[in-house]
């Protein structure tokens, strides 16, 4: 399961999993948005494996914390809510999205 997510990760520039009813994938969401990103967003409990591809992402973030959101850039797994916040916040999130071609400079 973990070759199909790598799979749909490498799609776009951006690509965020994220499930319905989660409020920090909406976070997500719209914070790329409001970069101007236009990522692909990718919800879970909308594919028929998704609970597989989830356990798979949580497997891909080490186990640890929520599976979604989780978010690819340029194919990479970078990692969820705070790993993005982070980034962003120090002013790191912008360059990366730059450097895989999601942003225009």
């Amino acid at each position: 399961m973990a070759d199909r997510v790598m799979k749909i990760a490498s799609e776009r520039a951006v690509v965020v999993f994220t499930k319905s009813s989660c409020c920090m994938c909406h976070t997500m969401t719209q914070l790329m948005t409001d970069l101007a990103v236009n990522a692909l967003v990718y919800e879970l409990d909308s594919d028929p494996r998704g609970k597989e591809m989830e356990r798979a992402l949580l497997k891909m973030l080490g186990g640890r914390g929520p599976a979604v959101p989780a978010v690819f850039i340029g194919g990479r797994l970078v990692g969820g809510t705070n790993k993005i916040m982070s980034l962003h916040l120090a002013g790191e999130l912008r360059p990366m999205l730059t450097n895989a071609g999601a942003l225009w400079v």
